[in-house]
């Protein structure tokens, strides 16, 4: 350590630090998972403000930035325990609160069931915070073989979107959907606890096809697009009735490859 005189004094001088600096594809994941974060922010103002269609569009944005964001850390091999933090707490804002505020501001507000329609949305905040721990702790345990291609539980952009059902048919056309508030209510609350309960849910994750396939897949995706371009609202009803008509394969799937490893 070098010692600096002043004065007749002498006091010791810290030795220079050399700058710590990262790779700009080290943030990016982050930055993408703080975009998600926006939309949700934003979407909660258009829902307060009553703008439905566009506070629907950002948070399927936020789902498919929530999809984005992991991806991209794999394929830049830049995952981090910062980045998981930052994207739960995404996904508890954007999955879990944004949602059911939308869910209140279209239904409840303002009406003799507003009290209802706000139980039915803490319900499906608290339930999306217990599924997102529930799967961080999961992180730490080593899955078994055949439960790699399973979730437990609903998980978070699914429950978002699934949540969203009743508006997305409020916009297809049933405009008095919004007297039914009560049933309303009672479906936000079963699909809430879908995401805390045990029922294996398929998983993409690892999912493989084969090469002869490729061709079919791009057409169908495709096909998705213009119909997610085109027709929107129906294209997600479609798509949440096929995901809740997979749940009784995925029980039934996952319940036979344990009986085939006992």
């Amino acid at each position: 350590m070098k010692i600096e005189k002043d004065e007749g004094k002498s006091k010791p001088v810290a030795p220079l630090v050399p700058e710590r600096r990262i790779k700009l594809r080290h943030i990016v994941p982050s930055l993408v998972t703080v975009f998600a974060i926006c939309a949700g922010l934003t979407s909660l103002r258009m829902s307060i403000e009553g703008n439905i269609p566009a506070a629907l569009y950002l948070i399927m944005l936020a789902v498919f930035l929530d999809a984005a964001d992991g991806k991209i850390a794999r394929y830049l091999d830049t995952a981090s325990p910062f980045g998981a933090e930052l994207d739960t707490l995404a996904d508890f804002f954007n999955f879990g609160i944004a949602p059911g505020l939308l869910i209140y501001n279209a239904f409840y507000h303002a009406s003799e069931y507003q009290n209802l329609g706000w139980l039915s949305c803490l319900v499906l905040a608290i339930c999306c915070a217990l599924r997102l721990a529930r799967f961080n702790v999961g992180l730490s345990v080593p899955p078994k073989a055949g439960q790699r291609d399973y979730f437990t539980g609903v998980p978070a952009p699914a429950l978002a979107s699934l949540a969203l059902m009743p508006v997305f048919l409020s916009l297809v056309g049933w405009s008095n959907l919004g007297t039914h508030s009560h049933i309303i209510a009672v479906y936000e609350i079963a699909i809430a606890l879908l995401a805390v309960s045990m029922i294996p849910t398929f998983s993409i994750k690892h999912a493989s096809v084969s090469r002869n396939h490729l061709p079919m897949i791009a057409i169908g995706s495709a096909i998705v697009v213009i119909c997610l371009m085109v027709y929107p609202w129906h294209t997600f009803i479609f798509a949440n009735l096929m995901y809740l008509g997979s749940l009784p394969v995925s029980y039934m799937r996952e319940r036979e490859s344990r009986l085939a490893e006992s």
